[in-house]
């Protein structure tokens, strides 16, 4: 089975504006390419390779509630099952909750590394 690459780099712009704005945020490269953010080399978000979705940190109980309370936007997929992130549909989101999730995952970020 061939992995599809088909992704726009101008869908992530609107995560792009907000997860800059976060102390040690910078721009960065993931698999494939895709556009993504980090704080301090941890993955905050990234763009999936197949420019259907974005991939976001968050925290399981954070995930949780999103999945419950924005279902037409947030999901999981196999991979990301066992790991602290949410994944949301390109331009299915609004700014509130874009911001809302990109809070939780640098939340979960910083605390991990103060308790490092």
């Amino acid at each position: 089975m061939t992995k599809i690459i088909n992704f726009n780099p101008i869908d992530f712009e609107p995560v792009r504006a907000i997860a800059l704005q976060f102390p040690d945020a910078t721009d960065s490269l993931s698999h494939y390419d895709t556009p993504s953010i980090k704080i301090k080399k941890n993955l905050l978000c990234r763009l999936h390779e197949n420019g259907e979705w974005i991939a976001f940190r968050t925290d399981f109980e954070s995930r949780e509630q999103f999945l419950e309370r924005y279902p037409e936007s947030c999901f999981i997929t196999p991979h990301y099952q066992d790991y602290p992130y949410v994944c949301m549909y390109v331009n299915s989101y609004s700014t509130e909750l874009l911001k809302a999730v990109l809070e939780t995952g640098f939340k979960a970020i910083t605390e991990k590394k103060k308790a490092s």
